[in-house]
């Protein structure tokens, strides 16, 4: 019987999988993950899968980070263009669809079990409400469910890359000291794994803490600072204020921004945090500080209070997403 290939393409890392029609969307027939940026291409990497099993694949449904239009994808944080006519020659399938990666994710969403949530904020959900889902990671991805009358239909979205949004004093000063680094600042910017360490660098450089010498020697030879950063803000037995206050900052940002989502599309029926950075996180997450951001919307605020926030634990569900996709 013939298989599908389902794929979760992200700027840090790729997971490809298989799926049969027989079995639905949540048994993996196989699974396997590539770190994207050691790859020139989306068929390179499908290439290394399919040589590793003797499955037989018919087609695929591949959640990708970036606007997918026409078929074809230029990803945000990688230099790949990817097609679905291309992608389909390259390998003999029947047919490839691309969808965006929160996309994907956001059709997983409804097939989540209790046990594979932390919830923040129980809320009282509505049913048939919206749904809206938030992923930072290697970049702030965004998407929505809405009820069509008879089950949730997901939709992409970009809104990561609209205009950070200052609220306080350090963060207009933040916006200040991005502004001159990247000309235009969006959320992504500040709310996502890079943002992290935007976020510190710019608190470390303004005074608002100081880097601990043991923590610099870290920081000398690493290509990427967040994981150090927040490994430091979690470490009990020798914290850093400076990394504790970046975490802080963080998840005060991202609360407003996924206030702003739930509050655009009306997210009666559920908030979801995905991505890789939250589960990491979570010490932060189950503070004050992110719920208050996220109810402080003025007038709104108590609509806000109402709106269940729930932490996705499970890490495919994005897999998931595209396997019911592929399966409709």
């Amino acid at each position: 019987m013939t298989k599908i290939l389902v794929g979760d393409i992200g700027g840090t890392k790729t997971t490809l999988a298989v799926v049969s029609p027989q079995q639905g969307s949540r048994d993996l027939l196989a699974r396997k993950t590539f770190p994207s940026g050691k790859f020139s291409s989306l068929e390179a990497i499908i290439g290394e899968f399919l040589a590793g099993t003797d499955l037989v694949i018919d087609r695929a449904v591949f959640g990708i980070a970036g606007p997918v239009a026409r078929g074809q994808v230029k990803t945000t944080n990688l230099p790949w263009c990817v097609e679905e006519v291309r992608l389909a020659d390259a390998f003999g399938f029947s047919s490839v669809r691309l969808i965006n990666d929160l996309e994907a994710m956001a059709y997983g969403v409804p097939h989540l079990e209790a046990s594979e949530l932390l919830v923040l904020n129980r809320g009282k959900p509505l049913k048939g409400g919206a749904i809206a889902v938030i992923a930072p990671g290697t970049g702030l991805g965004e998407a929505f469910l809405a009820w069509d009358g008879t089950r949730y239909r997901a939709h992409a979205s970009e809104g990561g890359h609209a205009d950070f949004a200052p609220k306080t004093l350090m963060e207009r000063e933040l916006l200040d000291y991005l502004n001159g680094q990247f000309g235009h600042v969006s959320y992504e910017r500040v709310c996502s794994g890079p943002g992290i360490s935007h976020i510190y660098e710019y608190l470390k450089r303004s005074g608002y803490g100081d880097e601990p010498p043991w923590l610099a020697k870290k920081l000398e030879d690493v290509e990427d600072a967040t994981p150090v950063i927040v490994n430091a803000a979690l470490d009990e037995k020798r914290s850093c204020e400076l990394c504790v206050r970046t975490l802080d900052e963080f998840v005060s940002i991202l609360g407003s921004e996924a206030g702003n989502l739930a509050l655009k599309v009306l997210a009666t029926r559920g908030v979801y945090l995905g991505g890789g950075i939250v589960p990491r996180i979570l010490p932060f997450l189950k503070k004050t500080i992110f719920m208050k951001s996220f109810r402080d919307k003025g007038r709104y605020a108590d609509l806000m209070a109402r709106m269940p926030v729930d932490v996705v634990m499970a890490p495919d569900v994005a897999l998931v997403g595209a396997a019911c996709r592929a399966l409709e």
